[in-house]
């Protein structure tokens, strides 16, 4: 009697080091230490892209009086840092040093220069900001935003058709934590079924999934506190009947968190039917001609 081998561990969005982003700790060679330490076959890690300009820093890079040249050249320095580890520990874990995109204004052709300058192994496509701001970073900033464009439902539609824009425009090999939108709000299993707000969803799958992009089902949810991952069950039930690839992602922030709460997920997407054999993500954006 055989039995089939148990799946893989994998994290196709495997975050962010202290190295290289503000509001994470640890070196990136910690991090991956911790990958390889933990049996992981293959991360992906996915730094934010640097601003396009000062006004779409974080609050913690504003702290930190870093403007977006500084931020640029930090993404540069990742960069390099992240092709020498890949190659150092090729033997060990495979290492895929990829770029978490932002969805503002003007970011779009923003994310094509850089990956004509940069070359990233994937983009994974996350929206942060609505009407330009940032609404994740804090309570008090999902409520600014919320305000800003006429409310909680309204965020939600603004949000979903962000991301349709940024799905259509990047094509990226990953879309990241689907439904981050409900990160402060208690009510979002009820909002998510309201009918303009439920069509979106449906319709944003219906584009990921005929594109061929795979859907990051991102667990740190889990490690701040919420009920379930991104993405919440009904949305993931409905990827899973349309045929979208979902691949777990610890979406880390430092080596306490690297690979935490990965098996559980992986459970959770066992249970549902979803094939566990994980694609891996390739560049789907086209290059630009190199940067002059």
């Amino acid at each position: 009697m055989t039995t089939s081998a148990p799946p893989a561990l994998v994290s196709i969005h495997g975050g962010h080091s202290g190295e290289f982003c503000q509001h994470a700790g640890d070196s990136l060679e910690a991090i991956l230490e911790a990958y390889a330490a933990q049996g992981f076959a293959w991360v992906g890690i996915t730094e934010h892209m640097p601003p396009a300009g000062d006004r779409f820093r974080y609050p913690d890079e504003v702290a930190a009086d870093l403007d977006a040249r500084a931020l640029r050249e930090r993404f540069t320095r990742y960069i390099v840092t992240g092709r020498r580890l890949q190659a150092a520990f090729a033997d060990r874990l495979t290492v895929f040093i990829g770029m978490e995109t932002e969805t503002y204004s003007g970011a779009a052709a923003f994310v094509r220069e850089l990956v004509a300058a940069f070359a990233p192994d994937y983009l994974v496509g996350s929206v942060h900001h609505v009407a330009d701001l940032n609404f994740d970073f804090s309570p008090a900033a999902y409520a600014l935003a919320a305000r800003a464009v006429g409310g909680l439902d309204a965020l939600y539609i603004r949000y979903f058709d962000l991301q349709l824009e940024m799905i259509e425009a990047l094509k990226p090999a990953v879309v990241g934590h689907f439904d981050l939108v409900r990160i402060y709000d208690p009510d979002y299993r009820a909002r998510i079924e309201r009918p303009a707000i439920r069509a979106r969803i449906r319709r944003n799958l219906a584009c990921i999934r005929d594109l061929g992009l795979i859907l990051d089902f991102n667990v740190r949810a889990l490690a701040k506190g919420a009920h379930e991952p991104y993405i919440a069950a009904p949305i993931l039930q409905a990827a899973h009947a349309m045929g979208i690839a979902i691949v777990p992602g610890d979406d880390s922030h430092g080596v306490d968190t690297v690979g935490r709460h990965i098996p559980r997920g992986i459970r959770l997407l066992q249970a549902l039917g979803v094939n566990t054999d994980w694609p891996r993500p390739v560049l789907s954006v086209r290059k630009s001609p190199p940067l002059a």
